[in-house]
C-alpha cells in the first residue's frame, strides 16, 4: 500500500485527479495521500517488532514517537481540511488564515513532517541496530 502511494504521488499520476464527487471538489488524490501517510508510519511500526514492544529507553522513545505520527496521519485529512476550508487542499493568496498562505505553510509542516519523522524515527532505528550489533561482536571478542 505504501509503496502505490509512494510512486502515484512521485509519478503525478492522472488518477490522483479524479473527481470522487459531482462538482469535482473532492479528488481522488486527497485520500491516496491520506492512506500514504497512515501506511508509512503504520508500515514501520509493524515491521520492526522492538517498535511495537521496546525494550530499551530509546526505542521506547521512538515507538512513542511513531505513535504520534500514525495519530497525526490519521488526522491529517481533517487537520488539512481545517486549514485549507476545502478537500481539495487548495490554498490563495487571501489575508485570512483558513485557505491562506499561513495556512498553507502549516500544511505542508504538517505533511512533510508525517513523512520526515516517520522515516527518521526507522533510520535512528536502524542506527542504533547497527551501535547494538557493534556492542554485541566487541562483547564476545
Amino acid at each position: 500500500m505504501t509503496l502505490s502511494v509512494i510512486i502515484l504521488l512521485a509519478t503525478g499520476s492522472s488518477l490522483l485527479t479524479i473527481a470522487l464527487n459531482d462538482n469535482k471538489s473532492i479528488p481522488l488524490g486527497t485520500f491516496t495521500t491520506w492512506t500514504g501517510m497512515i501506511s508509512l508510519p503504520l508500515t514501520i511500526y509493524w515491521g520492526a517488532n522492538e517498535l511495537r514492544e521496546p525494550s530499551s529507553k530509546l526505542n521506547r522513545i521512538l515507538s512513542e514517537f511513531l505513535r504520534i505520527i500514525i495519530i497525526f496521519g490519521i488526522l491529517w485529512v481533517p487537520i488539512s481540511y481545517l486549514l485549507a476550508g476545502n478537500l481539495s487542499f487548495t490554498f490563495s493568496e487571501k489575508e485570512t488564515f483558513q485557505g491562506g498562505q499561513v495556512a498553507m505553510r502549516w500544511f505542508w509542516r504538517l505533511s512533510y513532517g508525517i513523512g520526515i519523522g516517520a522515516i527518521l524515527t526507522l533510520i535512528i532505528y536502524w542506527i542504533s541496530l547497527l551501535f547494538k550489533k557493534k556492542k554485541t561482536v566487541t562483547n564476545n571478542v
